[in-house]
């Protein structure tokens, strides 16, 4: 029953840590396109019970690698609102084109 026990949650663990190396993949990939599917939400799972004291350590570097890309996430997800802002403040000329007076006497 131990090992059976022990093997649910390293295969949960496997694949809450598939979820985290895409994340980061991601971020790494700086043209990663746009049109990546949305991931699958992770649900911990219920019946395995508590987890085993020798897969805590692997649980918690999970845990620090997923908390490190939320918030580089955040962090990007920002600069992106900081830069859609400063675009949109750019006059692009075709929206309003005000005339523009040098002043040559000088």
């Amino acid at each position: 029953m131990s090992g059976d026990w022990n093997g649910a949650w390293a295969a949960a663990l496997d694949e809450l840590e598939l979820d985290v190396a895409q994340i980061e993949t991601m971020l790494a990939d700086e043209h990663r396109h746009a049109e990546t599917p949305p991931a699958s939400l992770w649900k911990p799972p219920t019946e395995l019970g508590a987890l085993p004291l020798e897969l805590r350590p692997r649980a918690d570097e999970i845990l620090t690698r997923q908390l490190r890309a939320a918030e580089e996430l955040g962090r990007r997800l920002t600069a992106n609102r900081q830069q859609m802002a400063m675009t949109a403040r750019m006059e692009t000329g075709e929206a309003n084109k005000r005339p523009v007076y040098v002043d040559r006497a000088m």
